[in-house]
């Protein structure tokens, strides 16, 4: 194993203070904890706290910022941050306006998120949870009860995060939240499993021509494995699974999110989303916002995902809203 780290016990800490002091105009870290905050608090809106194992950025610390999130809780490789720590990140950032936990449909997270929501009620901290299960793969799978979520959790922190600037309250927040997720869907596929830093192994195994489709992000085993098709095919079984449950009409308007697990190369990334729009556009669907690149990634995992999300007027307005963090920014 070739990794560029120094002593395994010390990735997430080092890695942590390494994004503070890169983007120190934005986010800045809570004290020694593996939590980064949004530089400038903002009072009177209802704040917004996510996050999860580390392996996956740059989400979540990468969306701290105007516009979407207040803090990212960071726990080990791929492991749920305890609930002490998502606890400290929701009182650091409470206004006395509330807090929405976003929260991935893993076990371990909605258990220590819901801990944490229990331990600051007892503060009379206002705090509601909103669970993300974009992922239409499977239904249970090693570490969820129900559909797991994935990258579509980054337009859920966009449009909630859009809509705490603008003033809307806790329980508007949820209803706005529970809108996205309804209206949101994503599949992914792996051509080589990532290496865990942590152990120096890898996460499962493929063959030389052999990809596994449907798997989740923490390589947890997916729907079945096939042999390796072209870019233009493997898109479109993807998007064709994805579109039998959204059931979009002609005129409607998507946003659609083409994200690499860690190793695939914009390039590649790029000629998937060729094919991705080229469908869109036969069926007459109109996908006004576009978005390429790696965004909820795997470690060095090879392979990608496609979200699309329907938009109203609503959420449309507010995805275009302006944000500023270290991994989405819009003007």
């Amino acid at each position: 194993m070739k990794k560029l780290i120094n002593k395994p016990e010390n990735i997430v800490t080092e890695m942590i203070n390494g994004i503070a002091k890169a983007h120190g105009n934005i986010v800045k870290k809570l004290d020694e904890q593996p939590i980064i905050v949004r530089k400038d608090k903002k009072i009177g809106k209802v704040s917004l706290v996510s996050g999860g194992g580390s392996g996956h950025e740059p989400s979540h610390a990468g969306f701290v910022g105007y516009g979407m999130l207040d803090a990212a809780v960071a726990g080990e490789v791929f492991t749920s941050p305890s609930a002490d720590k998502v606890y400290e990140a929701i009182k650091a950032v409470d206004t006395g306006e509330g807090v929405l936990l976003i929260i991935k449909n893993y076990s371990g997270d909605i258990m220590n998120f819901e801990m944490a929501q229990e331990m600051a009620a007892m503060e009379n901290i206002k705090v509601d949870k909103l669970i993300v299960a974009d992922d239409i793969a499977v239904e249970n799978s090693t570490y969820t009860i129900g559909r797991r979520g994935i990258a579509g959790t980054v337009f859920v922190h966009k449009i909630i995060g859009a809509a705490s600037e603008k003033g809307y309250s806790l329980d508007e927040l949820k209803t706005l939240g529970k809108k996205v997720t309804d209206n949101l869907r994503t599949m992914g596929m792996a051509i080589k499993p990532c290496i865990l830093p942590t152990t120096g192994k890898e996460s499962f195994t493929l063959g030389e021509d052999e990809v596994e489709i449907g798997l989740g992000i923490h390589g947890e085993p997916g729907t079945h494995r096939e042999k390796l098709k072209t870019a233009d095919e493997h898109a479109e079984d993807l998007l064709n699974k994805i579109l039998k449950e959204i059931q979009l009409k002609e005129n409607d308007e998507v946003a659609v999110l083409v994200n690499g697990l860690g190793e695939t190369p914009l390039m590649e990334l790029c000629i998937i989303n060729n094919k991705v729009i080229d469908i869109l556009n036969s069926k007459g669907v109109k996908s006004t916002n576009v978005y390429v690149g790696n965004y909820m990634t795997s470690l060095d995992m090879g392979g990608f995902s496609i979200s699309i999300l329907k938009l109203d007027n609503e959420t449309k307005e507010f995805l275009n809203s302006k944000s500023n963090t270290i991994a989405f920014k819009s003007f």
